[in-house]
């Protein structure tokens, strides 16, 4: 194939991948290229790496060369600017972004977690002096149920073994701590009133059967348990219910600016803290499924591995970040 065979038969691809970078290179036409065509591009550019490696082994004209030359270049620098972009933007994220959003909302925070470690607590002690409590709050066939699941002697307790049933509760626990999050947080939309009833709604129910495992004596099985997913998933619907407060709030209180700004202003400061808790409810239905239910590791060990993630959630949120603030 000579020289101009070759050229037409890549021009369209060379061009394509040209305007691509230009696009790239700018604001406002960056935004309007699709999903789509990004998915494209990767295959696009390893195809020119190789037309460049072929002008340059047949020995076609320098000036190909160079255009190829600079289309492979520009085009290395523009995927490399995009993904370290990423990088940036959530290690930003994980390292100045969100811990600074919870210390912000702090009395948020401190509210939401009076509110719901304040319920737990009680209704964990009350069972122990009243154990028809659970049966008020969690009705006999769900005591069944949780008496069934961490039974020491039920010989099911945990999964060692079984990578599929692990990926499959790793699923569930996603799906339904999000939709409990979400719930908590859209609460908020009914002046906080919502996120109000979802927060002491599941601290009387965590509560219960908690405080009902432990006064039946199964103790061994459900501090173990919980212990360490319970740092980011509890910790994840204080969060949820905090961002839930402050949206109603700015209804309820929108100071100086006009309420439907106020309520636009604390929305987009409520997505910071959603987008934490969403990684922090991944983080948590992964420790459930691959640690927390695992049988042959000691509670013992459980306990120690808990005791530290619950230090580690409490210092980020108020050590991380401090630096970067004004």
């Amino acid at each position: 194939m000579n020289q101009h065979q070759f050229e037409s038969l890549h021009e369209e691809t060379w061009q394509k991948f040209g305007h691509w970078i230009d696009s790239m290179q700018s604001a406002s036409t960056r935004k309007k290229i699709s999903a789509k065509e990004i998915q494209n591009i990767p295959p696009l550019f390893r195809k020119i790496c190789h037309h460049l490696a072929m002008a340059k082994l047949r020995m076609y004209s320098p000036y190909l060369i160079s255009r190829l030359n600079r289309l492979v270049l520009d085009g290395h620098s523009v995927l490399y600017r995009s993904r370290a972009g990423i990088v940036s933007k959530l290690s930003h994220f994980l390292l100045v972004g969100f811990p600074q959003a919870i210390r912000r909302d702090k009395m948020y925070v401190l509210l939401s977690s009076l509110i719901f470690y304040g319920i737990f607590v009680a209704v964990v002690v009350a069972i122990q002096v009243w154990p028809d409590f659970a049966v008020t709050v969690l009705g006999p066939k769900q005591i069944y149920a949780v008496e069934n699941m961490y039974n020491p002697n039920s010989g099911h307790f945990g999964r060692s073994d079984n990578s599929s049933t692990q990926f499959q509760m790793f699923a569930h626990y996603i799906f339904n701590n999000i939709s409990i999050s979400f719930r908590i947080f859209a609460g908020g939309l009914l002046l906080g009133v919502g996120t109000l009833f979802y927060l002491v709604f599941n601290g009387l129910v965590i509560g219960a059967v908690v405080g009902h495992l432990a006064k039946i004596g199964f103790s061994v099985t459900i501090f173990p348990f919980i212990i360490g997913h319970g740092s980011f998933e509890l910790t994840a619907f204080v969060l949820a219910a905090a961002a839930g407060f402050k949206l109603g709030y700015s209804y309820i209180n929108p100071g100086r600016i006009a309420r439907i700004d106020a309520i636009k202003k604390a929305g987009g400061e409520c997505a910071v803290i959603l987008w934490g808790v969403f990684l922090m409810l991944v983080i948590a239905a992964f420790i459930e499924a691959y640690w927390s239910s695992l049988s042959v590791i000691s509670a013992t060990v459980k306990y120690i591995v808990g005791a530290g993630l619950w230090f580690a959630v409490i210092a980020y949120f108020i050590w991380v970040g401090r630096r970067h603030e004004v």
